[in-house]
């Protein structure tokens, strides 16, 4: 996309981003079937919300962006997540590694300005490998003169088909700090860097969620935005648990909160039976509970403190989510009846997409181990 097709922002404008999700949604929901179908990512959307300046609306007015909340970007999520679910995702993913460096850049005053400024200028896409990550980081980052030398493969890389950069990271045997994972941003069109066309899944199809590969490619210093311990919780991983969980399960809320249209708008012609009543009542206690774990998340990182008791409640907040939208797909299933088994319905699909809030961390045990761990006064890294 060229910078004419980008929409200026007028100086001094504020965007209403609601009104921009609410306008938007309707055609991403009526494409929405087509890539699930095909699994083709979401190319028209991406270059519409391209157009309308959404990648660079968390960026604060300041440094030439939006100036989004993160409530407005997670209640834009939502949305989006209501009407595409793989478009809310994806986004979600780009949106969570802004919103990391926004935190840093307001409550630190960390050296992330040029970054912000760029991404806002150019309006660039960022894709992430953090669900190949999270804490230990995986591939090889080999010190040489000026930089590193990384090589490693990445999964789950969302929205990697549109994105200009590469947000990851590898690990470093450091010498005399030991496994050290290193995290940079690059250019995905770098030497050495190639994204792969192999998402084939259940759900969420148009994420473009492929993987990338790392072959050699050297990473200067000056792009090493993180270092940081392999293995363990650091200061800037709790940053990124209370921003990604609550950018990512906005997706999931919305999507569960459209399974449960497509459920009623089938059992509608049935709504004086007795039964349905009570089905109706379950799927909503479910979506009911979802609800309140989100805007739980959403409260808990509204405060501008990040640690280890902040990322417990958000972890918290994410299993009890995390069950909840699964609850209510199903209990959306029963809603509909028969009705809902067929393709055309929509439920299917959304079904289906909603399986993916299993996958993201913290899973169960992992989950419980870190909240048991914290209540006992126990270090959670050990």
């Amino acid at each position: 996309m060229t910078p004419m097709e980008i929409a200026p922002t007028a100086p001094g404008s504020r965007i209403d981003w609601s009104a921009v999700a609410q306008e938007l949604a309707p055609t991403f929901a009526a494409r929405a079937a087509g890539h699930d179908a095909d699994d083709t990512f979401v190319s028209e959307n991406y270059a519409e919300l391209r157009r309308r300046r959404v990648f660079s609306a968390a960026v604060p007015a300041e440094l030439g962006g939006g100036d989004a909340s993160r409530a407005e970007m997670f209640d834009l999520l939502r949305t989006l997540g209501r009407a595409c679910p793989s478009t809310g995702l994806a986004l979600a993913m780009h949106m969570h590694q802004v919103l990391v460096p926004v935190w840093r850049w307001r409550h630190e005053r960390a050296p992330v300005e040029p970054f912000l400024r760029r991404l806002a200028a150019l309006e660039l896409i960022v894709a992430s490998s953090g669900g190949s990550d999270w804490l230990a980081g995986s591939g090889r980052a080999d010190r040489v003169e000026g930089g590193y030398r990384v090589s490693g493969r990445k999964i789950f890389a969302s929205g990697s088909p549109a994105a200009d950069l590469f947000s990851t990271m590898a690990v470093h045997d450091d010498p005399a700090d030991g496994p050290t994972v290193v995290q940079f941003v690059i250019p995905l069109d770098a030497p050495g860097v190639t994204r792969h066309d192999n998402w084939r899944t259940l759900g969420m199809r148009g994420t473009g969620s492929h993987d990338v590969t790392l072959e050699s490619v050297f990473v200067p210093d000056a792009a090493i935005t993180v270092r940081r311990p392999s293995g363990r919780w650091s200061h800037v991983w709790h940053i990124v648990a209370a921003t990604a969980l609550p950018a990512i399960f906005s997706v999931y809320l919305g999507a569960a909160e459209a399974a449960r249209e497509a459920a009623l708008r089938q059992a509608a012609r049935r709504r004086d039976d007795p039964t349905v009543q009570e089905m109706v009542g379950a799927m909503d206690t479910e979506l009911g509970a979802a609800r309140m774990a989100w805007r739980s998340m959403v409260d808990v990182t509204d405060r501008g403190t990040v640690g280890p008791e902040v990322t417990n409640e958000v972890m918290i907040a994410r299993t009890v989510a995390g069950r909840a939208v699964l609850r209510t797909a199903e209990a959306a299933l029963e809603v509909a009846g028969g009705a809902g088994f067929f393709r055309s319905a929509g439920l299917e699909r959304l079904f289906r997409d909603l399986q993916g809030a299993r996958y993201h961390a913290l899973r169960g045990p992992a989950q419980r181990r870190y909240a048991g761990r914290l209540a006992l006064g126990l270090d959670p890294n050990d």
